[in-house]
């Protein structure tokens, strides 16, 4: 699934602003082997000094966005999304995230500016002291902010229910325990959004999206993707 040809050709034309770059497929595209994706003409000096920095984010971007497209198809013919997370290479989270939207999943967050997650940590902090949870809840919605709880079980889900958050983020729990958690969710909260985290993978999401949870965020789409190969060929 191809993504980054806009840097590419920004890469090229940054270093000699007379380089062609003619696009022969486009971010989202399934290509196959030995398939031409552009035409490049220009100083070939210029071209050949900027090969490989293109080349390196067409590689990693269309890595990513392949692996989201494997899981998207993976969960059909559930509602799940399949989502990125903040586990991106530092300054490069909005190409990533881009790659994942290539690839047919869904942006989450970008940062701590767009969406409170309380995570594991937060909780221990603040001594599992649920009333304080509920407050910080209920101050960032104040403020338009939507609020994610990070829970590791069913009794710390059954305490987060109580206190109205946006989203419940199920962390690492066996599957009985998501489809618990679905079903409290579906007697009566039905506007909450539930999102499993941790430990998926191509061989149990498809279990996971049959749960009936919302979403499935993959840390791995981002941090530990395989790079696609890509080559630059003078042209005889």
């Amino acid at each position: 699934m191809l993504c980054g040809t806009t840097i590419a050709m920004a890469v090229f034309v940054m270093r000699n602003s007379r380089i062609k770059f003619m696009p022969l497929a486009m971010d989202g595209e399934r290509i196959r082997p030995e398939q031409q994706i552009a035409y490049i003409e220009g100083d070939a000096k210029a071209i050949l000094s900027a090969e490989r920095t293109a080349l390196n984010f067409l590689s990693r971007l269309s890595g990513i966005s392949t692996l989201t497209a494997e899981f998207v198809e993976a969960i059909k013919p559930y509602k799940a999304k399949i989502m990125d997370t903040r586990k991106t290479t530092p300054g490069l989270r909005l190409l990533e995230k881009h790659a994942v939207k290539a690839g047919g999943g869904t942006n989450h967050r970008i940062g701590l500016h767009d969406q409170v997650l309380i995570k594991d940590n937060h909780l221990a902090a603040m001594g599992y002291d649920w009333n304080a949870v509920a407050r910080a809840i209920k101050s960032s919605q104040r403020r338009k902010v939507k609020v994610e709880v990070e829970v590791q079980d069913l009794k710390q889900f059954n305490e987060v229910l109580k206190i109205n958050p946006d989203i419940i983020m199920l962390d690492n729990m066996n599957l009985k325990d998501i489809k618990a958690a679905v079903a409290l969710r579906n007697k009566g909260r039905h506007g909450l959004r539930l999102e499993v985290s941790g430990g998926v993978n191509l061989k149990n999401v498809n279990k996971i999206a049959s749960t009936g949870v919302d979403m499935i965020s993959i840390g791995a789409l981002t941090h530990s993707v395989k790079a696609v190969d890509f080559s630059l060929e003078i042209a005889g």
